[in-house]
């Protein structure tokens, strides 16, 4: 029997009114009954569409016009908007997009969360919409029909790398200069064996990684450092995995860090080391953080995912101990190098894999009267089900993710009797879907 042939999708434009957001900024509408998910459309706005995609339980469409505007709707301030992957929201005013994650956020309580809600709603925490980005992995390849190589974001409908010359989120130092790098690797011995730059910067300096499969020639090299010489840009290689970062030279080699003003602490950190983002939004979370603990000399406090030290250098200045648990042994010697650079001796480091069930040590017991937990996308429920052992008074979470910050709540409030005092999110990434949150729960 001969294979089924798909059916054909119809070509003429489809009007529809956009209902909703999708938790990824994409707009939804129905079709004979059937979702359709539309990226760059508003709640609320009537636009054609042309059907792309067809799957069981939902379509695909590419938005062709805008036939009535939703009064949220701006211009993008990217040429590559439309095309790029990169931002998803960028036609969407900013405190549209913030009023929209707070909604997500909300949302997610009701429904995941077993309609638990928070006490208080906290403002939302925003700030600049652009420039923000200090930390991107950017894919490179040589496209010799697209005029050489191609240096940025994925589409938001393929796997294709757009074709930008420049990108408005990341940091200017970079993101002023796709022009620049794709000229340089096209330039390149190496050219198609380039695979991805990653970026990373702090308060003064941009470091750029360059994945090269193959080792370089010596021209390619000096191309190298010669556009970091005039970019003021210092560059790194990676040939094979993130613990073969070196720097092109000694003159490249440098040691990135941020501060954390409110507090007086200097963070040191790797280039591919797990670090927020948005300094800014940092530099005001960690502070409510901090407030939410209400810390005193009295406590001993377990910080969970601590990473580099973000949140637990500040609370050991504060509180009489301090644990920090990660599963990166790398992120974990960073951390305690953190901790004596600001002459903290009250912190303490572990390394564990948290989401492991059976994960345990001399570091999980019942001494700790508050808990700060901030885990990756896939939440901390296998940790959040041990709080039943470990009783403590407090827990601030902070999520990116806030459909596991409610599938955790839920555990918290309805299975562990604590109230969920406050929650709010933070705009870390403007101009995407992306939500972070941040919430307090109180035994």
């Amino acid at each position: 029997m001969g294979r089924q042939r798909r059916k054909q999708l119809p070509q003429e434009p489809i009007e529809a009114t956009i209902e909703s957001l999708a938790h990824d900024g994409k707009g939804i509408t129905h079709r004979d009954g059937k979702v359709v998910f539309i990226p760059g459309t508003l709640p609320g706005e009537e636009v054609s569409y042309k059907l792309t995609g067809s799957r069981r339980n939902f379509d695909s469409g590419t938005l062709l016009n805008v036939i009535t505007a939703s009064s949220d709707r701006v211009e993008p301030v990217c040429p590559h908007f439309s095309l790029c992957g990169g931002c998803s929201l960028q036609q969407m005013d900013s405190t549209a997009q913030i009023n929209f994650k707070q909604q997500t956020m909300l949302d997610n309580f009701s429904r995941i969360g077993n309609s638990i809600e928070p006490e208080i709603t906290l403002l939302p925490l925003t700030g600049a919409t652009t420039g923000y980005r200090r930390k991107a992995r950017l894919g490179v390849k040589y496209v010799a029909k697209k005029g050489g190589a191609l240096v940025g974001f994925r589409e938001k409908q393929s796997g294709y790398l757009t074709v930008m010359d420049s990108c408005l989120v990341l940091h200017p130092a970079v993101g002023e200069r796709i022009e620049d790098l794709r000229s340089l690797i096209s330039s390149l011995d190496s050219c198609d064996k380039i695979a991805q730059i990653e970026v990373a910067c702090d308060d003064t300096q941009c470091l750029l990684v360059f994945r090269n499969m193959e080792p370089l020639s010596d021209g390619d090299i000096d191309k190298l450092d010669n556009f970091g010489k005039e970019k003021d840009l210092k560059i790194y290689l990676q040939p094979k995995g993130p613990d073969t970062v070196v720097p092109l030279n000694e003159l490249h080699q440098t040691v990135l860090s941020y501060r954390l003003d409110s507090f007086d602490l200097e963070y040191n950190f790797l280039p591919t080391d797990f670090t927020q983002v948005n300094s800014e939004i940092n530099q005001r979370m960690i502070p409510i953080a901090i407030e939410m603990l209400e810390l005193t000399k009295d406590d001993e406090v377990l910080d969970l995912f601590c990473g580099i030290g973000n949140f637990t250098l500040p609370i050991a200045q504060q509180a009489g101990v301090v644990v920090g648990v990660e599963g990166d042994e790398a992120l974990v010697e960073r951390a305690r190098s953190n901790a004596t650079t600001n002459e903290l001796e009250n912190a303490e480091f572990y390394t564990v894999d948290l989401q492991d069930e059976e994960s345990g040590g001399v570091w999980l017991n019942s001494r700790y009267s508050k808990v700060l937990i901030d885990p990756p996308r896939s939440g901390a429920l296998e940790i959040v089900q041990k709080m039943v052992k470990i009783k403590p008074q407090r827990i601030v979470y902070v999520s990116c993710n806030p459909a596991t910050l409610a599938r955790d709540a839920d555990e918290l409030v309805n299975n562990q009797g604590y109230t969920m005092v406050s929650a709010g999110v933070m705009d870390m990434f403007p101009h995407t879907a992306h939500v972070e949150s941040i919430a307090l729960f109180v035994k």
